[in-house]
């Protein structure tokens, strides 16, 4: 086949590249996008960027493989920067990885490219298989790197173009065969920021567009101020650290984007309000709409962690979740991807 394979400069996409090599039956073409305006970046004196595409560079060195680098920047602004700072605004807790897949790696760049590349192949942890003429998303088999929650919201007709070479390996020997390659990122840690971001600090990014408006920090149970914020855009539901308070722990559980008040609670508070329930809209299926009447399971945000759930259907892409376990990280805006055990069923949007 006739391959285009992304590299982001990190490890995963290294290997998965190698490991296509190793099969010796594609041609295959490396693409790197560039998504930043380097007018974006002043403010922070640096191009994140640069580096990444070092690395990619290096292992497309070594493995003879040809690199192109894509400018995407109009478009990653318009499809996934602009409504997450929107969403921020709101109040709203932004998934922009889930809209880079959608409307960006398999949506942008897709349309820049030849038709002749039968398939865009990636570095997510994710699996599939065929079933009735299209491919089914499973699981990645490393439970803790499994990345389907951010591949959930992809078109049938993406997800038939998709590839990805390591979704059956266990992250560790992903490191180790990238030693076994002698790959220039073998080394190289992982990424832990959102997409868009890479090295730089989220905080940064939302104070450059958004600014600061300091606010009051305030107990659920007692309308107590506890301390000051430097604006209710830099917190987000369930989180606990980096609050500053005393005598906690503490955690997010509501924020009012009008009067600016960031509301948390203790651990006992947060353990007295269980979140059982929540609707979500605008629902995706990947699949047939499922069955209603038995239980399946939901992930509220990437992570290992599923909770089983009973799903009622709303109408109009809408849908009810009741959850078996509370869930003390429900925050609107995120997405709810539904599973059936391995098989990604699809996602929706949090209200």
């Amino acid at each position: 086949m006739k391959i285009a394979m992304l590299l982001s400069g990190g490890v995963d996409s290294s290997v998965a590249l190698a490991e296509l090599v190793r099969e010796d039956k594609h041609q295959i073409q490396a693409f790197y996008l560039k998504i930043w305006l380097e007018d974006d970046l002043q403010y922070l004196g640096q191009c994140p960027w640069e580096e990444d595409l070092q690395y990619a560079q290096g292992v497309c060195d070594r493995l003879g493989v040809p690199l192109e680098i894509i400018s995407l920047q109009t478009a990653y602004w318009d499809r996934v920067v602009s409504h997450s700072i929107a969403e921020l605004r709101a109040g709203r807790t932004p998934s922009p990885d889930i809209l880079c897949n959608q409307n960006v790696k398999f949506g942008a760049f897709c349309d820049l490219i030849d038709d002749s590349f039968e398939r865009i192949a990636t570095g997510h942890y994710a699996r599939q298989r065929w079933h009735q003429g299209h491919q089914q998303l499973l699981k990645g088999v490393d439970p803790i790197k499994d990345q389907t929650y951010f591949l959930s919201r992809l078109s049938r007709a993406q997800l038939d173009r998709a590839m990805f070479p390591i979704g059956h390996i266990p992250k560790r020997e992903v490191r180790a065969l990238a030693a076994q390659y002698d790959l220039p990122t073998q080394s190289r840690p992982d990424s832990q920021g959102i997409c868009f971001l890479g090295k730089l600090k989220f905080s940064d990014f939302v104070k450059a567009h958004l600014g600061e408006w300091p606010g009051d920090i305030v107990d659920i149970a007692n309308d107590r101020v506890l301390g000051k914020h430097k604006g209710f855009w830099f917190h987000t539901i369930g989180q606990r650290k980096g609050l500053g308070l005393s005598g906690g722990p503490w955690f997010v559980v509501q924020k009012d984007p009008v009067k600016n008040i960031v509301y948390v609670s203790s651990e006992e508070g947060r353990l007295q309000r269980p979140q059982l329930n929540f609707t979500v809209s605008s629902m995706h299926w990947l699949e047939e709409k499922p069955d209603l009447e038995r239980f399946y399971t939901v992930k509220i945000r990437h992570g290992e962690r599923t909770t089983e759930c009973r799903l009622t259907d709303l109408g109009e892409g809408r849908l009810a979740v009741d959850l078996g376990q509370p869930d003390g990280g429900i925050a609107p805006g995120q997405y709810a991807v539904i599973y059936d055990g391995e098989l990604c069923l699809g996602a929706g949007i949090i209200d």
